[in-house]
């Protein structure tokens, strides 16, 4: 199995990720069969992404640099997901746009 692949991604969302976005990339780290783990410095510590707890422990307000590792077979795929999840400037909601 190859090593942890890393990535560093500035939160955009306006709240960071409290509750809700926490919850949804929750959710969608769970969706990958990969270890995920996250952090606010490239040293640590590193939380476990499929946490609510862990992932709202890391505190990361708009314009953090989140830094995000993967390890396994999807490393790749979630590494991709949760990046563009957390680099977007919502939380993914498109209930509301265009009155939907």
């Amino acid at each position: 199995m190859k090593g942890w692949l890393v990535s560093s991604v500035v939160v955009n969302h306006e709240v960071g990720l409290h509750a809700r976005p926490s919850v949804k990339l929750t959710k969608l780290a769970k969706g990958f069969y990969c270890n995920i783990e996250i952090a606010g410095t490239l040293t640590g510590p590193w939380f476990n992404a499929k946490s609510i707890v862990k992932v709202m422990a890391v505190k990361a307000g708009q314009g953090t640099i989140l830094h995000l590792r993967a390890k396994g077979g999807d490393a790749d795929a979630a590494l991709l997901a949760l990046s563009t999840f957390v680099s977007q400037d919502d939380d993914g909601d498109t209930s509301d746009a265009a009155g939907g």
